[in-house]
């Protein structure tokens, strides 16, 4: 029977290993929380979910920006000849990101980055203080003035990995990138950013670009928790980079949540399937040990003394 100090000492012990696997991720991330659990069905690439796709269910380590300066864009990815052609991430090219729809406190968004829209010709603003710009121009309070000051008035932008150069409004059209209910393939359509931010995009929504309607005329789009449009993703609104995924392990979260119907059944049998695999190789590795250690010449000497001791006595 156990001690209390074994249970003890079991549970300092468990308490360490999860600790030191917790500084461990923070120390590869850089981001606390370092992993996150996906909640929607955004993501998926199939209906039953598959490894490689983020899926409902599956943990997400989180780089942080500090870490993973450049975030690349599906246009940079997709760009012949560019920096970044051919970049993927989680079945697809360019960067998934965390981030927090206008910088709210609603539950933040895990989604694929399509374009960046990046100042160009800028003024200094008429009075900071009060966010005021001269007609023709949108307040960024990002981007920096041509004073070195962050915050200034956008006249004009550009998109990397596309042709966008200078322009009052970003259009661009992804040919290679199929929407169902969209011939035309992922559009952009005269979007105004109004400050630098992200283009972003779920890969199970149907084309349906996350700042809606402002970006393209037919996407609905998404809200925050106060009811607004989620507009173009500031650098300062992005909680991290969607790193490596550890599929499955975060269902036994959803399952206590309003989110357990996301789960689909393959990844519940997936997840039993991995809990009796660990459960069996701990059992066989502890058995092999105690095999081992039994016959290990240092136990066996051991007990030979323990054999003598107890015949003197």
């Amino acid at each position: 029977m156990a001690t209390p100090f074994g249970w003890i000492r079991e549970a300092l012990l468990a308490i360490g290993l999860i600790s030191l696997l917790v500084i461990g991720l923070w120390a590869t991330t850089g981001s606390i929380p370092p992993m996150v659990v996906v909640e929607s069905s955004s993501m998926m690439h199939d209906s039953e979910g598959e490894v490689g796709a983020i899926d409902p269910g599956d943990l997400v380590l989180v780089m942080s920006t500090s870490r993973r300066t450049k975030i690349v864009s599906m246009a940079e990815a997709m760009q012949e000849g560019g920096e970044w052609e051919g970049w993927e991430s989680h079945g697809k090219p360019g960067d998934v990101i965390i981030y927090k729809k206008n910088g709210g406190i609603d539950t933040p968004v895990i989604h694929r980055v399509i374009l960046e829209a990046v100042a160009n010709d800028t003024v200094t603003p008429t009075d900071r203080s009060r966010q005021l710009c001269s007609q023709g121009s949108s307040w960024d309070p990002i981007s920096i003035d041509a004073d070195g000051q962050a915050g200034t008035c956008v006249l004009t932008w550009d998109a990397p990995g596309t042709t966008v150069l200078n322009q009052a409004s970003i259009n661009w059209s992804f040919d290679n990138v199929e929407c169902p209910s969209n011939p035309h393939g992922l559009m952009v359509q005269e979007w105004d950013p109004g400050h630098a931010g992200y283009l972003t995009l779920g890969d199970n929504n149907r084309c349906d670009v996350d700042q809606g309607s402002e970006a393209y005329p037919l996407a609905g789009g998404l809200t925050d928790e106060k009811g607004d449009r989620v507009t173009a993703v500031r650098s300062d609104w992005v909680v991290g980079v969607a790193g490596a995924e550890l599929p499955w392990l975060g269902s036994i979260k959803l399952a206590a949540s309003s989110n357990a119907a996301q789960v689909t059944g393959h990844t519940w049998r997936m997840l039993g399937a991995t809990a009796v695999i660990l459960l069996l190789g701990t059992f066989v590795v502890e058995q092999a040990t105690e095999k081992l250690l039994i016959g290990s010449p240092e136990i066996n000497q051991a007990n030979k003394e323990e054999e003598n001791n107890s015949e003197e006595e």
